[in-house]
């Protein structure tokens, strides 16, 4: 089996690296439940990890039920934040660098503290919370390599072992007076060339940015690899992910923050 999810991940690494759309696995090295797709992942992200720098955090995805059905899943999917491909903004990007960009719109943390418990320990949002350091706004950068999502529902495994098509995280102004906001009923917009494009709200992640960080911190506990200090989290889009194209001016305002800019060229 071993030899199989390696394949797997090395076969995925290929397909990025061509820039190949994405596509079913070769039946041979497929995944065959949830177990072994975030085998293939943890594999995956340690081969890229020798061009992107080591994994530095963590991301969530699909943390509604409605984008759960659309690839076969019942629960959120998470994935890997690796150093070189997490930077500051304001940000730049080629379009022409991916199969097809994707953007999202969220709010990361920063942990100052461990999130490590005995294996089976379901953490709380209160739990978590006291070990977030920071907060800040951020752009998610996705690849979803051209995807069908008429068909997406056949391939959510290969979503997972993809590292949930994670590219990279662009990290905006800093806030260590974090508690002072109100996260759940905070505000954000996307302003794309200036005009409103759409608007969410921090409940829309999982009811409350802590409870979608105590899912996350939880899981990577199960997994063995629980989160660690300095280590940063992305917590899902607020706004609808929206594809990008050349000459365009992305902003994301988080209520209490500057805004966060990326530039598409």
């Amino acid at each position: 089996m071993t030899t199989r999810l390696q394949r797997a991940a090395e076969w995925l690494l290929a397909q990025h690296r061509r820039k190949r759309g994405f596509r079913g696995f070769p039946a041979a090295s497929a995944p065959r439940d949830l177990a072994e797709a975030y085998a293939v992942q943890d594999r995956f992200v340690a081969l890229k990890a020798r061009d992107c720098g080591k994994p530095v955090g963590w991301k969530i995805a699909l943390s509604n039920p409605a984008m759960q059905a659309m690839v076969g899943l019942d629960a959120p999917i998470a994935g890997r934040l690796l150093r070189r491909q997490v930077v500051g903004g304001p940000a730049s990007v080629r379009a022409a660098d991916y199969c097809r960009l994707l953007i999202e719109f969220e709010i990361a943390v920063e942990l100052g503290a461990a999130l490590q418990a005995p294996e089976g320990h379901v953490f709380t949002p209160d739990e978590v919370a006291r070990a977030v350091a920071a907060v800040r706004p951020a752009f998610e950068l996705v690849d979803d390599r051209r995807a069908d999502y008429a068909t997406l529902h056949a391939h959510g495994l290969q979503l997972v072992a993809d590292n949930a098509w994670n590219e990279g995280a662009i990290l905006g102004e800093r806030r260590t007076d974090w508690q002072s906001l109100d996260l759940g009923g905070i505000r954000g917009e996307v302003r794309i060339d200036g005009a409103l494009e759409g608007v969410g709200h921090g409940s829309d992640l999982m009811g409350h940015p802590m409870q979608a960080l105590s899912w996350i911190a939880t899981h990577a506990n199960g997994r063995g690899q629980p989160m660690r200090p300095g280590q940063w989290v992305i917590l899902g889009t607020l706004v609808t992910s929206r594809f990008p194209v050349g000459g365009q001016r992305i902003d994301f305002e988080l209520e209490g923050f500057a805004p966060l800019v990326l530039d598409v060229r």
